[in-house]
C-alpha cells in the first residue's frame, strides 16, 4: 500500500541550497511554519545566523520574521523533516551542456535523511523528464525507498528575479506538479499558504518543468532578435531606441532591449532545452541561432568600441579603457553567467589595460571565479569608459562624474542608457 501522505498543518519542510531562490523561500515558509535551511557553505550558514545576507534578496529585518526558520550545515538535522525543497543551481559546463552535479549531489543528500511518505521538491531549472528520469533514481537508489510507494516528488519551478524589489516570492503565481494527484494537491495547497499571487497546478511534472524551460528561452530569442536589429540598424545609421521608441506605439509590440544576456536564467536555461530536444533526435534551430548571437554581443561591443576609438585617433596597442559594472545585472551583486568578461576579454586581446569597478560586486569572487580583479577607478585616467552595467551608483555619478574618469578625448559607451542621449558617443 502506498505510504500515507503527510497533512498540510504536519509538514516541515527542509530547504536545500540557501541562494538567490531557496532563501527567500525558506524564510516565507519560516514564518508560518517549522524549516529547515541547509547549505554545504559554512559561510553561508554563518552569515545567516548573523542575520546577514550577502545576496541582498532578503533584509535583516525579513530574516528576524522567519522566527521558526532556522540555519544548519549538518544533514542529520534534517532528518525530521517530511517535505524537501532542492533549489541549487543547474549551470551548464564549458561545452554548453547541462551540469547536473549539483542537482545529483543533493539528490543523494536528500536520499539520506528520506523516510517513509515523505515529499521531494525540485525549483531547480532542468530540462522536461530531469526529475524523475535522473533525481528520482538517485532518491530511489541512497534511500532504498521506491518512487510513489513509499515517497513522492514534486516540481515548481523557480521565479525569482535578482535585485527586483518589486516583483518577490509571494507576489509572482506559482505553477506546482506533483508525482501523483494526491501529492500535486498537497503540493500545491502547500506553496498556496504562502503564495498571494496564486499558484497553477500543471497537469505534471514534465509540464511544470517545460514551463520553466521555455519561460526564459523565449525571453532569449527575443533579445537576440533586438540584439540584430541593433546591428542592423548601426549598420544604416539609425538610432535602435528611436526605432523601438517608435515601434513600440504598436499595442502588441514587445518591449524588448539589446543588451547582454548572462546571468543565471536566460543565458543558460535555453541550453537544457536543446540538449534535450538533441537526445530525442531534434536539432533547434531558432533557439541555438538566438544562442550563439547573444553570446557574441561582447566581442560586438569591444570592436565598436576600438573602431570608435580609432577614428578619434586614440592609439589602442596600450590604451586604458574602464569597464564600469561586472555584475549580470544592474542593482545586483550576482556575478553568475556575466558577459560583461567577454567584453574585457575582447579588449585585452587588443593590448589593451582593463580596470573593472563594481560598488555592488565582492571582489574576492570576482578574483575567484572570474579572473577579475576590481579597482577604484583612476580620474582622467582612461581613453575610453563603458557603462557596462546599470547600477544606481553609476546613475548618481550623472554624465560629469563619469566624464572626470576620462582622458581628454575620451569615448564613452553607454551600454545600459544611463546617460542622456547627446551624452554618449556610442549606445547599443
Amino acid at each position: 500500500m502506498p505510504a500515507a501522505l503527510p497533512a498540510l498543518d504536519d509538514i516541515r519542510i527542509a530547504v536545500i541550497g540557501l541562494g538567490y531562490v531557496g532563501l527567500p523561500l525558506a524564510v516565507e515558509f519560516g514564518k508560518r511554519r517549522p524549516v529547515v535551511g541547509f547549505d554545504i557553505k559554512p559561510a553561508r550558514i554563518e552569515e545567516l545566523k548573523a542575520g546577514r545576507d550577502s545576496t541582498l534578496e532578503v533584509e535583516p529585518a525579513e530574516l528576524e520574521q522567519a522566527e521558526r526558520l532556522q540555519f544548519t550545515t549538518d544533514l542529520e538535522a534534517l532528518r525530521s523533516c517530511n517535505v524537501y525543497i532542492v533549489t541549487v543551481p543547474t549551470p551548464i559546463d564549458e561545452h554548453r551542456r547541462p551540469d547536473l552535479g549539483p542537482l545529483s549531489a543533493a539528490s543523494h543528500s536528500v536520499a539520506q535523511v528520506l523516510s517513509r511518505g515523505d515529499i521531494v521538491i525540485y525549483e531547480s531549472t532542468v530540462y522536461p523528464g530531469a526529475t524523475e528520469e535522473d533525481c528520482v533514481p538517485v532518491l530511489e537508489q541512497g534511500s532504498g525507498l521506491r518512487f510513489n510507494e513509499d515517497f513522492y516528488c514534486g516540481y515548481s519551478p523557480e521565479r525569482i528575479n535578482p535585485g527586483d524589489r518589486q516583483h518577490r516570492i509571494t507576489s509572482i503565481k506559482k505553477v506546482t506538479a506533483g508525482s501523483t494527484p494526491e501529492a500535486a494537491e498537497l503540493i500545491d495547497a502547500l506553496y498556496a499558504s504562502i503564495i498571494t499571487a496564486g499558484t497553477h497546478l500543471a497537469p505534471s511534472i514534465r509540464v511544470a518543468e517545460a514551463a520553466k524551460v521555455i519561460e526564459n528561452t523565449q525571453r532569449d530569442v527575443n533579445i537576440a532578435l533586438v540584439n540584430e536589429l541593433a546591428l542592423i540598424f548601426n549598420r544604416l545609421g539609425i538610432d535602435t531606441e528611436d526605432v523601438l521608441t517608435a515601434a513600440g506605439t504598436k499595442w502588441n509590440f514587445l518591449p524588448f532591449k539589446p543588451g547582454l544576456v548572462g546571468g543565471h536564467c536566460i543565458g543558460v536555461d535555453p541550453y537544457y532545452l536543446t540538449h534535450k530536444a538533441q537526445s530525442i533526435g531534434y536539432h533547434p534551430e531558432i533557439i541555438l541561432a538566438g544562442r550563439r548571437l547573444n553570446d557574441a554581443m561582447g566581442s560586438y561591443v569591444a570592436s565598436r568600441l576600438v573602431k570608435a576609438m580609432l577614428q578619434r585617433k586614440i592609439t589602442v596597442n596600450g590604451a586604458r579603457v574602464l569597464v564600469m559594472g561586472l555584475t549580470f545585472k544592474e542593482n545586483c551583486p550576482d556575478l553568475r553567467n556575466t558577459k560583461i568578461t567577454d567584453i574585457i576579454r575582447e579588449l585585452e586581446d587588443y593590448n589593451i589595460a582593463v580596470d573593472v569597478c563594481d560598488p555592488m560586486a565582492n571582489a574576492d569572487e570576482a578574483a575567484e571565479h572570474l579572473g577579475v580583479r576590481l579597482s577604484e577607478p583612476e580620474p582622467g585616467a582612461y581613453d575610453a569608459i563603458v557603462l557596462a552595467v546599470g547600477h544606481r551608483q553609476f546613475a548618481e555619478l550623472g554624465e560629469a562624474g563619469i566624464r572626470r574618469l576620462g582622458r581628454e578625448g575620451h569615448v564613452i559607451f553607454d551600454l545600459k542608457h544611463l546617460l542622456p542621449r547627446e551624452a554618449a558617443e556610442l549606445r547599443l
